[in-house]
């Protein structure tokens, strides 16, 4: 998948998301990674806890699951993301719901290029706070469990 491939899907979006911000955030953030692309499922707490407890043997909903699997056209992999999730952490949060998601997307790209801020050593975490700047975005998940 291109970095200019649409890779976000709504499958479960609140109406009052703005998509077209979505889209050039997911752009913006293959561009970040090398012009790599991913895709993102939006859906919902049902759905992302069944993956959670398929593929990771947790039974309840988180905000984001990344599933690298790098394609042949270079794509990174796929990731879901709970709109409910997101809506909740960015009300308690106070930012919108598509800053929310755009900060839960970064996070997703990051462990799909294969990071993993609980054993590299502040590598990731040095990245999505670039990049978050870069972006726009508010304070990332890394930043967020260390305050």
């Amino acid at each position: 998948m291109s970095a200019s491939a649409d890779s976000v899907i709504f499958r479960r979006a609140p109406r009052r998301i703005k998509k077209r911000r979505l889209r050039e955030l997911a752009t913006a953030i293959q561009k970040a990674a090398g012009g790599r692309g991913f895709c993102c499922l939006l859906t919902g707490d049902a759905e992302l806890r069944r993956l959670n407890r398929e593929f990771l043997g947790r039974d309840y909903p988180t905000d984001v699951l990344s599933f690298p699997s790098p394609g042949p056209d270079g794509s990174l992999g796929d990731m879901a993301i709970s709109t409910a999730r997101a809506a909740e952490q960015a009300r308690e949060l106070g930012h919108s719901i598509e800053e929310e998601i755009g900060v839960l997307m970064l996070h997703g790209a990051l462990h799909l290029l294969g990071m993993d801020h609980e054993r590299d050593r502040g590598r990731m975490a040095r990245a999505e706070r670039r990049l978050r700047r870069e972006l726009g975005l508010p304070s990332g998940l890394i930043e967020r469990t260390r305050t």
